[in-house]
């Protein structure tokens, strides 16, 4: 019966109810993820140290930089299972998330050594100073020597539950750990409790990831005959067919993180040129654009699984009205958000900071992140389809083009031309062009997609 309500989900629901049962649990876990690093924001930030906030802030790249493994085997993992799951092919689909579980084990463990090993380079890479060095190490220590394999599993194994249908089982281990993290930062951070600082936050972080990896093998025990998210070593292997369809979506995913994360670092960099004031109101500053920016995120992955099962299936036309319902609705919505943030910057920036410099720097970097939000939309759902569609080549192309071709460039270009403000810009430049770009290039994907059903008629 279960097997007949996930195809029924697929092929005959209506795309409205569709898109809602699989993105809002998604939209919501992206919601709740934001909420908790916000949080972390929130309650360091109420210690009035800009060093501490600093620390967090400076951190962010390499925290950032576990979607590389997220993506590569998340990502890549649960687009061959959807894929696989349209063309009644079950092997596949438990052979691929077996795959991406054991390929994201080892990885974590290796990033977690990785940057254990190589502190003090890293150190100096992400920017920090004398002054914040310490603290920025400190809160490695928890987010990444204990916490990279629990946070890098729980979001892989989202993605796995996610990618046959199970949206709100997969937002609901996301969210657990997320208001556990939120509960027991205060405890952790604050001088009337741990008084732990920065490290309490990470601290909090990683026990909260470790519980929600906790709900997922609990889950997964539970359902076991019952779901195609399969984790037993027996089905662990480099089959070429399964390791060339994961890693051609998971890769250009996630060497898209990775120049996420160079940008970022990049921006850091010129950032903490000017002060840790100016870093503080920056890392407050982009948590806040980044709430609708989850949004769209978290309907894009939400309707992967129904794009990746449709385009296998042939139903490219079910395929189209579920992204043209999706953008309508996220293009609205963040059309408003960004409209709300320029209007309120100052208050928003001040519930973070009682500090009117880093209020001052923060309501200014604001106005000018938040531009960019409404073409974000359009550009995560290009993403989105060719990612669930395995053309990873053309999620390539629009990863470089957004940080290589034209983000890092506009840093440099902005900061020259307007110091230190000007850096708030530079997303925005980038995402008004690729949101143009993606208008075309999905115009004419499904305009070759309709070319091609109409030809294998024609020769039926």
């Amino acid at each position: 019966m279960e097997d007949k309500n996930k195809t029924r989900l697929f092929e005959e629901m209506p795309i409205p109810k569709a898109v809602m049962k699989l993105a809002v649990p998604t939209v919501l876990g992206c919601l709740v993820t934001m909420l908790y690093n916000l949080a972390d924001t929130y309650f360091v930030g109420k210690l009035n140290d800009p060093i501490q906030n600093a620390a967090v802030t400076l951190a962010a790249p390499v925290l950032l930089a576990f979607n590389a493994v997220n993506n590569l085997f998340g990502v890549g993992a649960s687009s061959m299972m959807s894929r696989a799951l349209g063309t009644k092919d079950s092997d596949t689909v438990y052979r691929s998330s077996a795959f991406g579980f054991y390929s994201a084990l080892a990885c974590s463990v290796m990033f977690a050594v990785g940057c254990t090993v190589l502190k003090t380079p890293l150190l100096a890479l992400l920017g920090t100073a004398s002054e914040n060095a310490a603290q920025t190490a400190k809160y490695l220590f928890w987010t990444v020597t204990c916490g990279a394999v629990p946070a890098i599993l729980n979001v892989v194994l989202g993605y796995l539950v996610r990618a046959e249908g199970a949206a709100l089982h997969a937002s609901i281990g996301t969210m657990s750990g997320c208001l556990l993290n939120i509960v027991l930062d205060p405890i952790f951070i604050l001088p009337e409790c741990l008084n732990m600082g920065a490290a309490g936050a990470g601290c909090a972080t990683f026990i909260s990831n470790c519980t929600a990896c906790l709900y997922f093998f609990i889950l997964l025990y539970i359902k076991r005959g019952r779901t195609y998210v399969c984790i037993h070593p027996k089905y662990f292997g480099f089959k070429k067919a399964i390791v060339l369809g994961v890693c051609g979506v998971g890769i250009p995913a996630a060497i898209q993180n990775l120049l996420n994360v160079t940008g970022m670092t990049v921006l850091n960099n010129f950032t903490s040129a000017f002060s840790s004031d100016a870093v503080a109101a920056m890392g407050i500053s982009q948590k806040i654009s980044m709430i609708p920016m989850y949004v769209a995120m978290g309907l894009s992955q939400g309707i992967m699984p129904l794009i990746s099962y449709n385009f296998a299936a042939g139903n490219y036309e079910r395929m189209k009205k579920t992204l043209l319902f999706s953008a309508k609705l996220t293009v609205g919505f963040l059309s408003a958000a960004a409209l709300g943030y320029y209007v309120g910057a100052e208050m928003l920036v001040s519930l973070f900071m009682k500090n009117e410099i880093i209020i001052g720097y923060g309501s200014r970097f604001l106005r000018g992140l938040c531009l960019a939000t409404p073409f974000l939309a359009t550009d995560f759902l290009a993403v989105g389809v060719f990612q669930a569609c395995g053309m990873g080549r053309k999620s390539l192309v629009f990863a470089v083009m957004r940080k290589i071709v034209l983000e890092i460039p506009a840093l440099y270009l902005l900061n020259m031309l307007f110091p230190l403000y000007g850096l708030a810009y530079a997303q925005t430049v980038a995402e008004i062009t690729l949101a143009a770009v993606a208008v075309i290039v999905l115009i004419r994907m499904f305009h070759g997609l309709k070319k091609q059903t109409t030809e294998r008629g024609e020769a039926l």
